[in-house]
């Protein structure tokens, strides 16, 4: 190759210095729909509890941290009380996170690549236009979309501290007793009432009951007609 072909190498504009964002970097505002997720605070509260209990589970004796740290459960609380759960939106931006949580940049972007590694999170890197007219940059990094993550070895650390409480001693007593109660309610209306309180009061409902009353009044019909025995309920 030429001295002269070389100069022009040295001064010709790369490609990175058009695009100065890092590698595998998406457009902001065209990536995220498949990425976020709608949660809830239950969930949430779910995933940093297993962090919580992942980091105690593992930390090894005499050290002070587990594979999180602690300054990565700061940050997963922290995305866990950011995150919009209609939308799954959570994108804030790393000098965010260091004001909030008055963390070093190194701190936070170690805290964040221990949860993304043991499964707590992950995220995008995205990119935004400057909007520069002429020769220069069109485009600059922007704040990460991240997305908090139950892994199945924090689902594990959870054990029982993910289930359901028991239902008290005398739950079933009670609702056996709704129960029975609601039973005597039912039998004591007569068929139109019991179509209503079954169905409810919509058109469904009112037409299974004027066919109830019709039937109760057939009934009562045929027992007051001539040479009709009525017989007394439980005997023959």
């Amino acid at each position: 190759m030429s001295s002269l072909m070389r100069a022009a190498l040295r001064h010709a504009p790369s490609r990175r210095s058009r695009m100065p964002v890092r590698r595998n970097s998406r457009e902001a505002g065209k990536c995220e729909a498949m990425f976020w997720r709608r949660t809830n605070r239950q969930d949430v509260r779910r995933i940093v509890l297993a962090a919580r209990r992942y980091e105690i589970a593992n930390k090894e004796a005499g050290r002070r941290n587990g594979p999180l740290g602690a300054v990565a459960i700061e940050v997963l609380e922290l995305l866990a009380n950011l995150v919009d759960y209609k939308s799954g939106r959570l994108e804030p931006s790393i000098d965010t996170m260091m004001n909030k949580l008055r963390r070093s940049r190194d701190a936070i972007v170690r805290a964040l690549k221990a949860l993304r590694s043991h499964g707590f999170i992950d995220w995008l890197r995205r990119y935004v236009p400057t909007d520069n007219e002429g020769a220069g940059p069109q485009v600059k990094q922007t704040s990460n979309a991240y997305r908090l993550i139950l892994p199945a070895k924090g689902e594990a650390a959870l054990g029982r501290y993910g289930e359901a409480p028991p239902p008290p001693e005398d739950h079933e007593q009670r609702v056996a007793a709704q129960v029975a109660i609601l039973d005597e309610y039912r039998n004591s209306l007569d068929l139109d009432q019991l179509a209503l309180f079954e169905t409810g009061d919509n058109p469904l409902g009112r037409a299974l009951a004027r066919l109830g009353k019709f039937v109760q009044q057939r009934e009562s019909a045929r027992q007051t007609e001539p040479g009709s025995k009525i017989i007394p309920i439980g005997k023959e």
